[in-house]
C-alpha cells in the first residue's frame, strides 16, 4: 500500500517511555524474550524461531506475488466508470478485493464517484476485507486451513459475499449521516475516461470460474489441472492474464512492485509465525482458549485482531501478522474454520486511524472540507467500527443458528 505520513496514538502517548520500533521488531524481540523466560535453552529458542519463521512463507509467497501483480497492473489502469457515481460505488467492493488494496481501488474510482465518494470508500474497504481473493484468502493461508482438507474456496466466495452486503450497507448508512453537511461528499465530478470494466476485471472472472469449477469437479488426477483449480493456481492465471493486458514496457515495473511488496510482508509473516510457534511451545492453549460452541473463541479472535490493527495500522500487515498467531488458537479450540477466518477479517476493520494509509487518502479527498482532524477521525473510525460490529452480529447469529 502507499506510504503516507502516519501518527499512532499509542506512540504519541508513550513516546517518552517506550522505544518507537516497527511491529515486526517488537515481535522478534518478544519471541526471543518469551522463549528465554519460558525456560527454553538458547539453541531451542533459535530452533523454534527457525521452524516458526519458515512455516508458511512458501504458501504466502505463492499467494502474495500474483496478488500484488494484479494490484500493480490495475493501479495503472483507469477503471473509473463513465456512468453515474452510484455505479462507481457499486463496483467499489469488487475493486477493493480485485486490487488487493482499498487504497488503489479508492484512488482509481474516486474521480468519478461524485457525491458517492464515502460510499465508495467504505465499499472498497469492505471488499478488501471480506471478498476473495483478498482478506479471506490471506487469512486462510495464515491459519493453515488451505489445501485438500482445508476450506473450499467456493465457501469463502459465497460467505464473504453474503457477509459483505450488510457490512457494506452499514458503512453507507453511516456515511449518509456522518457526511451530510460535507461539501466534498456532495460535489459532482465530471465523467472520467475509462476502459471497459468487464475487460478490466476479466482476470477475476476467470479466477472465480476456475475456483467454482474446482469446487464442482474436485480432484481430476491431472496434477497441472488440479493446481490451476486451486486458489494459488487460479491467482497465477489471473495475474498472467492481467499482465498480458498490460503494455509490454510496463510489465517489468508491475512485477518489480509485486516483489518489493511481497518481500516486506514475508518478513512480517515470518516473525509472526515464529512468535506463535514459541508461544504455543511454552503455553498450553487447550486450557487458555474458550471451548464449546465457538462463539467466545470468535469474539476472542475478533478482539485479538483489533489489537493488532490498532497497533499496526496497515490492513495487509495486520492480516499477515495476526493469522500465524491465531492459527494455534483456532486449532486448539475446534471452532468452525470459516467463521474463524471472517471473525479475523471483521476484527481488521477496527479502525481507520491516522496510522493507516487509507485514512490519509480518504481524508484528503472525500473529507477534504472537514474543518478538524478530530471530526475526520470520528467519521472514518465510526464507520469502520459500525461495519465491524454489524458484521460480527451477523456472523455470531449465523453460527448460533447453525448449531
Amino acid at each position: 500500500m502507499a506510504e503516507t505520513p502516519s501518527t499512532s496514538f499509542a506512540t504519541l502517548r508513550l513516546k517518552n517511555h517506550v522505544p518507537d520500533l516497527p511491529l515486526v521488531i517488537w515481535m522478534v524481540l518478544l519471541t526471543v524474550l518469551i522463549g528465554l523466560i519460558g525456560g527454553l535453552e538458547a539453541n531451542e529458542v533459535t530452533g523454534q524461531f527457525n521452524t516458526g519463521f519458515g512455516r508458511a512463507l512458501g504458501e504466502f509467497a505463492l499467494i502474495l506475488l500474483p496478488s500484488f501483480t494484479l494490484a500493480a497492473v490495475l493501479s495503472q489502469q483507469n477503471i473509473a466508470s463513465k456512468a453515474a457515481g452510484r455505479a462507481v460505488a457499486l463496483v467499489s467492493p469488487i475493486a477493493g478485493a480485485g486490487m488487493i488494496c482499498p487504497d488503489s481501488a479508492y484512488a482509481a474510482l474516486s474521480p468519478a464517484a461524485g457525491r458517492h465518494k464515502m460510499d465508495t470508500a467504505f465499499g472498497a474497504y469492505a471488499g478488501f476485507k471480506l471478498l476473495y481473493p483478498a482478506g479471506p484468502l490471506i487469512v486462510t493461508a495464515g491459519l493453515g486451513v488451505t489445501g485438500g482438507t482445508g476450506i473450499e474456496p467456493v465457501w469463502l466466495l459465497l460467505c464473504g459475499g453474503l457477509l459483505m452486503l450488510p457490512v457494506w450497507a452499514a458503512g453507507v448508512v453511516w456515511a449518509r449521516f456522518a457526511t451530510k453537511n460535507n461539501g466534498a461528499a456532495i460535489k459532482q465530478d465530471g465523467a472520467a475516461d475509462s476502459r471497459d470494466l468487464l475487460m478490466t476485471f476479466t482476470p477475476f472472472v476467470v479466477m472465480a470460474g476456475l475456483l467454482v469449477l474446482g469446487g464442482v469437479v474436485g480432484p481430476t488426477g491431472i496434477a497441472a489441472l488440479d493446481f490451476l483449480l486451486l486458489p494459488k493456481g487460479a491467482l497465477i492465471i489471473a495475474a498472467i492474464i492481467a499482465l498480458l493486458q498490460t503494455p509490454a514496457e510496463k510489465r517489468r515495473g508491475c512485477l518489480d512492485s509485486a516483489v518489493r511488496r511481497t518481500g516486506s510482508l514475508l518478513f512480517v509473516i515470518g516473525a509472526a509465525s515464529a512468535f506463535g510457534t514459541v508461544l504455543t511451545g511454552i503455553l498450553s492453549l487447550d486450557h487458555l482458549v474458550p471451548q464449546g460452541d465457538g462463539v467466545m473463541t470468535l469474539i476472542a479472535l475478533f478482539g485479538l485482531t483489533v489489537l493488532f490493527k490498532l497497533a499496526q495500522g496497515s490492513s495487509m500487515a495486520t492480516f499477515a501478522a495476526i493469522s500465524p498467531v491465531a492459527a494455534p488458537i483456532v486449532l486448539a479450540s475446534g471452532v468452525n474454520e470459516i467463521a474463524a477466518v471472517f471473525a479475523i477479517c471483521l476484527g481488521s476493520f477496527v479502525a481507520v486511524l491516522p496510522n493507516d494509509s487509507y485514512y490519509w487518502l480518504v481524508r484528503r479527498d472525500a473529507l477534504e472540507n472537514e474543518p478538524s482532524e478530530g471530526r475526520a477521525i470520528r467519521v472514518l473510525m465510526g464507520g469502520t467500527l459500525v461495519q465491524a460490529l454489524v458484521g460480527m452480529v451477523v456472523l455470531l447469529t449465523i453460527v448460533t443458528l447453525w448449531r
